[in-house]
């Protein structure tokens, strides 16, 4: 199992990328939560108030998300960022597993 972590612009434009990758079963699952983000783009400080989304998923579909996030999210450069967590319990583990292709 890994987590993948995203932002995006909007909560409407989060929930229906969340659909989208649940109806393709490349994800188990989705949370997401309203952030304010401040970082450096073009030169510039941002400051901005975002959707921090985290997805449940195997590590063989990091690829066919991050395309996924690539071609949907808006952001020239999005956040993809993927880490493996070092325990999971195993009831978890295994309903992730199953409901994810």
């Amino acid at each position: 199992m890994i987590l993948i972590f995203t932002t995006l612009h909007k909560k409407d434009m989060a929930h229906s990328i969340g659909k989208g990758l649940l109806e393709k079963r490349l994800i188990a699952c989705y949370n997401l939560t309203e952030i304010e983000s401040s970082y450096w783009w073009k030169e510039e400080v941002i400051s901005e108030n975002e959707v921090l989304m985290i997805f449940k998923t195997k590590s063989e579909n990091f690829a066919k998300i991050e395309s996924y996030l690539k071609e949907n999210s808006g952001y020239e450069v999005p956040e993809i960022v993927a880490v493996k967590p070092e325990k999971v319990n195993q009831p978890y583990l295994d309903w992730s597993d199953k409901e994810t292709r």
